[in-house]
């Protein structure tokens, strides 16, 4: 039970990094240079590394809450 419960830490943190970094990657393609103030670029890039965590973490938590329940499905014909 309790390797159950670790494997599915270990998988939900890999996944909310992964959808995290692709979220980042995404995110810097936007050209939001003409929005930053001249002197605030560091918190410009703190604002993206913000987005791209909300965002990745959102999609990593839809994706973990349909597997779990495409795996809970089988409870409904028991």
């Amino acid at each position: 039970m309790f390797s159950s419960i670790g494997m599915t830490a270990i998988i939900g943190m890999i996944s909310h990094l992964i959808f995290i970094y692709i979220t980042w990657r995404a995110v810097t393609t936007i050209n939001i240079d003409p929005l930053i103030r001249k002197g605030r670029e560091a918190e410009a890039k703190v604002l993206i590394v913000f987005i791209a965590i909300f965002i990745g973490t959102g999609v990593s938590r839809f994706f973990l809450d349909f597997i779990q329940w495409s795996q809970d499905l089988m409870y409904l014909f028991q």
